[in-house]
Parts: structure tokens; C-alpha cells; sequence
């Protein structure tokens, strides 16, 4: 059987800082291993970060990396952020609709191409 590929990444406490920098466009999952509603969103959030390459998908599991969560206020998972050139544009708590998360994807890849 294939070992399945996945195109997030694990983002701690010790590598957010320099994720965020070095990357223009980072969109973060914070999930945790027993919310049923993370497990729903993951398919969706590794789909995208295949058809968008270009963003850096991370997944920051709040179990392990507590400070980062904590850091964050983050309250509830699923809540995913995104950071445009190191700035926090977008926070939401609560599992994210497909075709919103869709939508928020290609409005911050299509500002980010546009130099916005």
C-alpha cells in the first residue's frame, strides 16, 4: 500500500517564528487529536495545501505545542489563521465549510499575486 503524502507541515513553538517570516503567505490549522470536528476539516485543509503549493499549510497540534496555542488565544479547534507577510489577517474558531475555506484560499492567493 502507498504511503499517503501529505503537503501540510507541523508548525511548533520553535519553528512558528521562522515560518511566518520566510514565508509570505501561511495559513495555520490548530486541531488537536480528539476533536472529531479537526478530523473532518484535515482532508479538506491537505487538498488544499496541494492545489496551492505556493502557501505554506501548517498544522500546529495544540496538544504538543501549548505555548503557540496559548500565545494565540486559541480557545476551541478547529481554528485556522492566516498570516500575510508575518501579519495575522484571518481567525476562525469552529470547522470551516469546504467551500468558505475554499473561498478564503483563493482571495488571500489572488491578493498575495497582486501584491495586495
Amino acid at each position: 500500500m502507498a504511503e499517503k503524502k501529505y503537503f501540510s507541515h507541523e508548525v511548533t513553538m520553535e519553528s512558528f517564528e521562522s515560518v511566518v517570516d520566510s514565508h509570505a503567505l501561511v495559513i495555520l490549522d490548530f486541531w488537536a487529536e480528539w476533536c472529531q470536528p479537526c478530523k473532518v476539516f484535515a482532508p479538506i485543509f491537505e487538498r488544499m495545501a496541494e492545489v496551492y503549493p505556493d502557501i505554506y499549510f501548517g498544522k500546529v497540534n495544540t496538544e504538543m505545542a501549548t505555548e503557540l496555542a496559548a500565545a494565540f488565544l486559541v480557545r476551541s479547534v478547529p481554528t485556522i489563521m492566516a498570516f500575510k507577510n508575518g501579519d495575522l489577517v484571518f481567525e476562525q474558531s469552529g470547522l470551516l465549510p469546504a467551500q468558505h475555506f475554499e473561498k478564503l484560499i483563493e482571495k488571500l492567493f489572488e491578493e498575495q499575486k497582486s501584491g495586495q
